[in-house]
């Protein structure tokens, strides 16, 4: 796995076409190596130091991190740095123009698209990056391998199952022993494209949710206690327990957490992994703004709960060596990081989908 790399950037604007100064106060790499002014090695079309700085969703912030740094490595004058705040966040920076590019895991709704349109005074770009699976982490003793369907899953974060050993769940696990603990329902504190991707699963499965609660970045919860991003709810489930909660799968992972397998349409029980999430995006057909959902796929093979997760960017940017630089970025991303999405547990773009991706990317101009 590419090693992390941490910079402190401070970064002057200067008039003109947007030349831009950057001083690095201080930087570390894998190879212990410092930026120096050399041109970048690689894929990078910039010839002078150029900083991005970006802000959003916490779902594919490990794989967004993995990718700047092996990136950074390889084009010296680029720095990027990106801050998991949650989708939300994210669409709300981007919008007040305070970053370069926004990330979220739920596509803008028409006013906010307006919103920022406005602000910019340029169209936005949708431009997925990769899928993800939402899974079900929970903390058991002594039950590794749990099943949950659409059904249990709607009442337990309604309230209305409230033991671990409520006999819907038991039917569905038949020899495992069940303690009688009280469940400890774990959700999103913030405005999370994660909560839109699983609030919209359980309101296309149950009406009573789309009844009582709906779907959405925020909801009003029945019950339960919220973390902050997805490290903030895999935190309080590996901590807490007897509860369960809503995690993106590298999160789960790195957290060594029990993840249920969950009833698809097709009726079957699928554990979320790369195979499963990429089979929930197999034959999808995707408009022309790239904004779509992938969610409770008919196929037998696909985990019901998948998102993608997007990049937010001004079609036309205010600075012509950051729009050179976010599309060398994304170019690379796109092209030659998928063998870290793949090792992290995310599925990468069919061709179909990466093909009008990169020409979304290749639109951006200044």
């Amino acid at each position: 796995m590419v090693g992390l790399i941490v910079v402190v950037v401070v970064a002057a604007l200067v008039g003109g076409c947007g030349d831009t100064t950057t001083t690095t106060a201080a930087a570390t790499s894998t190879s212990g190596a410092a930026p120096t002014t050399a041109a970048p090695t690689t894929t990078a079309a910039v010839a002078v130091r150029v900083s991005l700085t970006g802000a959003g969703a916490t779902f594919p912030a490990p794989l967004y991190l993995e990718w700047i740094g092996a990136f950074m490595d390889a084009n010296e004058n680029t720095t990027i740095n990106y801050q998991g705040i949650g989708s939300g966040g994210g669409i709300q920076q981007f919008t007040q123009m305070t970053v370069d590019f926004g990330a979220s895991d739920a596509p803008m709704k028409d006013e906010e698209i307006a919103a920022a349109e406005a602000a910019g005074g340029s169209s936005v770009l949708h431009i997925p990056t990769v899928f993800g699976a939402v899974t079900l982490a929970y903390n058991l003793t002594g039950v590794s391998d749990l099943k949950l369907d659409a059904d249990t899953t709607v009442d337990i974060f309604l309230g209305t199952i409230s033991t671990w050993n409520d006999p819907a769940i038991v039917a569905l696990n038949p020899g495992v022993t069940l303690p009688g603990d009280a469940i400890q329902v774990v959700h999103r504190s913030d405005s999370s494209g994660t909560t839109n991707a699983f609030t919209s699963y359980l309101a296309a499965v149950s009406p009573d949710w789309e009844a009582e609660v709906g779907a959405g970045k925020e909801v009003e919860w029945p019950v339960g206690t919220g973390g902050q991003g997805n490290d903030g709810v895999a935190a309080v489930i590996q901590q807490q327990p007897g509860s369960i909660g809503y995690v993106e799968l590298a999160y789960a992972i790195e957290s060594k957490l029990a993840v249920a397998a969950l009833k698809n349409q097709a009726g079957s029980f699928i554990t979320p992994s790369l195979e499963s999430t990429t089979a929930a995006a197999a034959g999808v057909e995707f408009p022309d703004d790239l904004r779509f959902s992938v969610a409770n796929s008919p196929a037998a093979d696909a985990y019901p709960i998948v998102t993608a997760t997007w990049i937010l960017a001004f079609e036309k940017m205010k600075d012509a060596n950051k729009a050179e630089a976010l599309k060398s970025f994304l170019t690379w991303a796109l092209s030659e990081g998928e063998d870290v999405a793949h090792e992290l547990g995310y599925a990468t773009l069919p061709d179909n989908l990466k093909a009008v991706a990169l020409q979304k990317v290749g639109s951006i101009r200044w």
